[in-house]
């Protein structure tokens, strides 16, 4: 990458994780980002890796930050950002699939988040029925906001992120 590429990746990057952090607020706010089935606005971006693998360390970097500065425990803070970026980096390898795509991000939350509510938060409730809710969240979250976004960014992302990849 040369050098002016290399800078906009990194300004990528960090927009990418500023937004998670906005997003994870405000879903925080309305009162979504908890309850039985979790819609967390922020994890529409994680079909951002379609268009840049610059939203893989930028939606890493969020869900740390969002994390971090909202109180969560500490396996939520270790064991959420891995579950980002598995999901990031398995979006950005099925990238030409759009259908696909986004299911890195599903399963990878609906797998590890049930563990973190139960041993993190102390959530006494069966894993897999947290895996069955959980899931839920994360299907509205990317397969129905985050297509939305992904068709709102298609005609535009040559535009918007042709110069860094």
């Amino acid at each position: 990458m040369k050098q002016k590429a290399k800078t906009l990746w990194i300004c990528y990057a960090a927009i990418i994780a500023a937004m998670y952090v906005v997003l994870t607020y405000l879903a925080k706010l309305l009162g979504l980002d908890s309850g039985m089935i979790q819609v967390r606005f922020s994890e529409m971006l994680c079909i951002l890796p379609m268009f840049t693998s610059a939203a893989i360390p930028g939606l890493t970097v969020g869900c740390l930050l969002a994390n971090l500065l909202g109180g969560a425990v500490a396996l939520d803070i270790i064991f959420g950002p891995v579950a980002t970026l598995i999901g990031a980096i398995g979006t950005y390898l099925l990238r030409k699939r759009k259908w696909l795509a986004p299911l890195p991000p599903v399963l990878a939350n609906t797998v590890i988040v049930p563990f973190v509510l139960a041993y993190g938060y102390g959530l006494e409730m069966a894993i897999p029925f947290m895996m069955l809710t959980v899931g839920i969240g994360e299907i509205i979250s990317i397969y129905v906001l985050g297509m939305l976004l992904y068709f709102a960014l298609q005609k535009r992302a040559k535009g918007i992120f042709g110069q860094i990849e």
